[in-house]
């Protein structure tokens, strides 16, 4: 009864949990650290159950749609909607199931990793609530069918994010930090609300599925998409948009540049949901698709050009993290472009997406786990410059081991999950331009070249006596790196397996427009 219970409410329990326990946080807090420590861990943990249990059902019977508020939630169209999808309802397809799957399994490994990392820093009832919101910001933008929610998870999103960066203050390098994501992140927010005014004024709907039903692809159509596509590349944080990039992901505390990852995927998320759900069939696909493959192509060179010069290891990885970006609005690119041609949709187009959306999933896991290792190690020496570390190799070794994982897993090395992405991507990106797909391998190359000399600048070498004193990280810091690695190796171990269950059924969802819409609005 409780577990039909659950399962029939997932999608709003999957907001509620974590909105609640953010809320509550701070006044428990105020008698207990250690009873709000499991109160947060106690709900993380349960965001991510429920998450998991979301994802199960909706790969195993289907959409899964859930209207607030109406005696049936699992219809878009009661009784007394007049057959017009009004209410806030969530549509959560095999896309969304996928990245709930990737904020549950990063947010549950960042929380235990925080328990440790942040024991030292005060203010820790407001972090956490902070940290909370974040994951409903990202669960909402992920999983609504409603563009005006989108929005709104969006903001909530951007906020808790912001302020995560500014936590620390850091002699006012990171508040500056946080105020350019905040002024960033505004930006973009209007941009989208006025996107969603123009559609709303044109087609009287706010629901994405009614939307993509009507859209014309009037002028203002062309408008609203261009400032959607600008605001959410600019929030995913890709070239040329991605200035902010580099310092928040720097001065966040490590734990928060892993989140950070996720919660840019989302807005990647709602680039690929805006182009192949509610515009798709009167798109002209050849342009817009080559607009994100040029996106990907300047994001995967800048970045890891970008990246080579750094001396500080944080920064350093937000420029690969920027550079990875590239990899997914490559492939992604590449299968709009050939939506109108079903040969080569089937021959390759539908290989790329795949490869580009399992790079969502792996890029969290190994880019999550390179900036939880970069923090373990701040967290231990206070140091981030490459000049100023080395010999650690000797006093953190698990640090050192997980490190190696996720640089393999970067530089797409077999056997590692990074591999098996790009190898799809690489593979099928040939068959469109050979070009294209040696740009991506040369960067593989640079990206290997730039991780082998960090690993050399911070673990090789003598054990240098300014670090005597340096231990292996905490224990619930090596479970939270442990979890992250752990994935990225089973995943390149066995990624027909995630391919098979997760991947290709994100790919053909998003490219089923008509299954969406018929989801909603009935006539599946």
């Amino acid at each position: 009864m409780t577990g039909d219970v659950i399962l029939q409410n997932a999608p709003a329990l999957l907001l509620a949990v974590p909105m609640l326990a953010a809320f509550a946080t701070p006044f428990i807090g105020r008698y207990s650290a250690v009873a709000r420590n499991i109160w947060v861990i106690a709900a993380m943990t349960l965001t991510a159950a429920i998450g998991f249990i979301l994802a199960y059902d909706v790969f195993t019977a289907g959409t899964v749609i859930y209207t607030f508020g109406a005696l049936d939630p699992a219809s878009a169209l009661p009784l007394d909607s007049g057959g017009i999808p009004i209410r806030i309802i969530f549509t959560v397809d095999a896309m969304s199931a996928f990245m709930v799957i990737i904020a549950a399994i990063s947010g549950f490994a960042v929380m235990l990793y925080t328990m440790a990392s942040e024991s030292k820093s005060s203010g820790k009832d407001g972090f956490y609530a902070l940290f909370l919101l974040l994951i409903v910001g990202i669960m909402g933008m992920v999983c609504t069918g409603d563009l005006f929610n989108f929005f709104v998870f969006l903001e909530i999103n951007s906020l808790a994010g912001a302020a995560l960066v500014a936590y620390r203050v850091d002699k006012g390098v990171a508040v500056e930090a946080g105020l350019k994501y905040a002024v960033i992140s505004t930006i973009g927010g209007l941009f989208v609300l006025f996107s969603i005014a123009l559609l709303y004024g044109q087609y009287n709907a706010l629901n994405i599925a009614m939307l993509a039903s009507s859209i014309q692809y009037t002028a203002l159509d062309k408008i609203a998409l261009v400032l959607l596509l600008a605001a959410l590349a600019m929030k995913a944080g890709a070239v040329p948009m991605h200035f902010w990039t580099p310092d928040a992901y720097s001065m966040a505390p490590g734990s928060i540049t892993a989140l950070l990852v996720v919660a840019s995927q989302a807005s990647l998320y709602g680039v690929f949901r805006v182009v192949f759900t509610l515009y798709n069939v009167v798109l002209d696909y050849v342009t817009i698709g080559w607009i994100i493959i040029i996106l990907g192509i300047l994001s995967m060179f800048v970045g890891v050009t970008m990246a080579l010069v750094q001396k500080d290891v944080k920064r350093l990885m937000a420029y690969h993290a920027v550079s990875q970006t590239g990899y997914m609005l490559l492939g992604l690119g590449v299968g709009l472009a050939v939506l109108g041609q079903q040969a080569a949709l089937d021959t390759y187009g539908i290989v790329a997406m795949e490869g580009g959306i399992f790079h969502i999933i792996n890029h969290a896991m190994y880019k999550g786990l390179l900036f939880l290792t970069a923090g373990a190690i701040i967290y231990r020496t206070g140091i981030r410059s490459l000049n100023k570390l080395g010999g650690l190799g000797h006093s953190m070794k698990w640090t050192m081991i997980f490190f190696i994982i996720g640089a393999l897993a970067i530089a797409g090395i077999p056997p590692f999950s990074g591999f098996a992405s790009k190898l799809l991507i690489y593979e099928s990106v040939f068959l469109f331009s050979p070009v294209l797909s040696i740009i991506a391998m040369v960067v593989s190359i640079l990206t290997l070249a730039s991780f082998v000399k960090v690993f050399h600048s911070i673990f090789m070498g003598p054990a240098l006596p300014e670090f005597a004193g340096v231990k292996e990280a905490p224990l619930p810091m090596l479970v939270g790196m442990g979890i992250l690695a752990a994935i990225t190796i089973a995943f390149g171990i066995a990624p027909e397996l995630v391919v098979d269950t997760i991947v290709t059924p994100a790919a053909l969802a998003l490219v089923d427009q008509g299954g969406y819409i018929a989801s909603v609005l009935g006539g599946a």
